[in-house]
Parts: C-alpha cells; structure tokens; sequence
C-alpha cells in the first residue's frame, strides 16, 4: 500500500495543469486535446454560447485518462478570467500553463467600421489576452513554483495577420499585431520570474471562423465560397495546403513542456505549412 501511496503521489506531483481559453472547438479544442495526450490536466474555457462544446471536449480529455474542468468565463471580464484561473487551480491544482488562444474575426472594409465593432475587437482579441497574461502571471508567481528549470508557461494567439495583415480584415490585423507586442513585452517583464511568453500565429487554418472570413470576403469580391481560401492558400502557402487545427496543436507541447526553456520569449512562431519561423531568444 505504502508503494502505491507513494507512485499516485508521484503522478500528482507530475501532473500539469493548463488552461485553454476558447476551446470548445476549432484550435482550442485541437490544443486541448493534444497537450491532455502529453499528460496534461486540462481546463476548458469558452462563452456559454458555447458551453456543450466545452463539455464534450472535457469529456474525450477524461476518456484519455486526464482530469477536466469547464469553466464558462468572458475573457473580455478579467473578473471572469480570475474566476477561471481560481476554479482550476482548486479543482485541478496548481497552475503551470495559461493558453490564451480565444479571439473573434469580422470582415469588414475601414469606411463602414463602427467605433463599437473596432472596440469590441481589441476586447476579446487584446483585452481578453491581457487579462490572462496577467492574472495567470499573479496566479504562477503566488504559487512560488516556477524554477529556472521548470518555468511557467503564457502562450498567446497571435495570426499570419499579425506578420502581414489582410484589406478587409483590418481591424482583425491591428488586434494581432497588438499580441505579438504584448506578447514581447510580458516576456521581458516576467522573465525575472521564470515565467515564459510566447504565442503562435496560425496561418490559414480549415477552422469555422476561416470559414466566415471565407464566406464574408466573398460577398465583398463576388468569389464563390471556399475560393478565397484557396487563393490566400496558393498565394501565402508555400506548401500550397490550408492547415488543420490540429498543426497548430503540434506546436503547443513544444511551448508548454517543463524541459524546454524557450524556443521563443519574445517573438511569434507562424504556422502556416511555409516551414517559416520567426523567432527571437532570451534563453
């Protein structure tokens, strides 16, 4: 009995815990389920609109044989994202790793944006980043257990359009530049407490907001559904192949394992089947 006392508090003290913000579908989910299989704890985060989403996707995380959490939270609301946080670090311990992957698109020439729309935007897509940064930053530091060899871990959701943004899509491009900044400058703040920064930009991704982007450009240029993928595809890809969620996916464990220091603490790694990486190292 004493051994097997002793092997369960092995495992608990080598299970990690990680929060994925807009996961109920698309690459939140894809993450989700991918960093679970790499024996994380997972909690599953999305509006309530979405809430039987975030139910199943806990579900197939506890079929794998990893605990899950859902937590219903606005990222917009930093007193909902702290809610978050204190839900799953007291149902699935202590915090290791905050994915701040929810963000929202809209399709929309400059001359007819409302101030409201352009707002609303930087909320979720800036805001809602910031609010995790930050409070998954205070959560990491008051635990005490981030070590040089073992740093907490932000990861952030920047996009291709934050390397190089697309017309009608402007005011979805200025939001992701806006990551990639904060994303650089919070890694430089916290990395005196052995907290990393990163964040990802998926390139054109089969997911259903690429599918409203597809559909929205094409009522603007007359292009029948699906081709405006296909010509960003051929246009920005050198691979000539539209990504899946779970590409993205692939990447995370990379970002979010103890063992690995920094691939990146202060840049964006795109993803876009171009085989290009950009990056810039503190380690």
């Amino acid at each position: 009995m004493s051994g097997l006392a002793g092997a369960t508090r092995a495992a608990a003290q080598a299970s990690r815990v990680a929060i994925v913000t807009g996961s109920s579908r698309g690459i939140g989910r894809a993450i989700a389920l991918r960093i679970a299989r790499d024996g994380y704890d997972v909690c599953i985060n999305d509006i309530a609109a979405n809430e039987a989403g975030s139910h199943d996707v806990a579900k197939q995380i506890r079929d794998l044989g990893r605990r899950a959490v859902v937590a219903t939270a606005d990222v917009r609301k930093l007193s909902e994202v702290q809610a978050m946080i204190d839900k799953t670090v007291g149902e699935l311990g202590p915090l290791n790793t905050m994915i701040a992957n929810a963000g929202i698109a809209q399709v929309k020439p400059l001359l007819d944006l409302t101030e409201e729309e352009f707002e609303n935007m930087f909320r979720v897509n800036v805001f809602g980043v910031q609010n995790c940064y930050q409070a998954a930053a205070k959560q990491l530091i008051k635990q005490g257990n981030c070590k040089p060899e073992s740093p907490g871990k932000i990861i952030g959701c920047s996009s291709i359009v934050g390397f190089k943004p697309f017309a009608l899509l402007s005011h979805y491009s200025a939001s992701k530049w806006a990551v990639r900044g904060l994303t650089q400058a919070s890694a430089m703040e916290y990395a005196e407490h052995n907290i990393t920064v990163n964040a990802y930009a998926p390139g054109i991704v089969g997911t259903a907001m690429w599918d409203l982007i597809d559909e929205k450009l094409g009522e603007k240029t007359g292009a029948k559904k699906g081709d405006t993928i296909k010509k960003y595809t051929n246009e920005l890809i050198a691979q000539k192949r539209t990504s899946v969620p779970e590409d993205v996916a692939k990447l995370c464990p990379a970002l979010s394992m103890p063992d690995v220091r920094a691939l990146i603490d202060v840049e964006g790694v795109l993803i876009d089947n171009s085989g290009m990486i950009e990056s810039s190292s503190k380690a």
